[in-house]
């Protein structure tokens, strides 16, 4: 089964359109290197946890909303591959100064178990 990298973000809600454009630049690179697919999300309904929640995972500030993303891979290695490219294939920059604090990023990858 595939293989998927899960990201979520606190960006500004003034820095969306930046957002958007950054990752829609991103996407033909990603699909270069293997990706399958790539879904970027934007905060609707993400409540506040008591003793866990989305906006605790990325200690979001006022003024922010949380992006919640993935993209799939066909395997674990592709993934790899592609990531590692970003240290030298120079198309990447496109990639760097994105619009959020990427210390509070949660980031992993996942092996798909289920699939419906």
């Amino acid at each position: 089964m595939a293989y998927v990298s899960g990201f979520l973000a606190p960006v500004p809600e003034d820095k969306k359109d930046i957002y958007i454009d950054k990752a829609k630049a991103s996407w033909p690179l990603f699909k270069e290197y293997g990706a399958t697919s790539m879904v970027e999300t934007w905060e609707a309904d993400v409540p506040d946890g008591e003793h866990t929640s989305f906006p605790m995972a990325v200690k979001r500030e006022p003024g922010e909303k949380i992006v919640f993303s993935w993209i799939t891979w066909p395997d674990k290695a592709t993934c790899d591959a592609c990531w590692a490219s970003m240290e030298t294939d120079p198309r990447w920059q496109v990639m760097f100064d994105m619009p959020f604090d990427g210390k509070r990023m949660v980031f992993g990858g996942f092996d798909q178990i289920v699939s419906l």
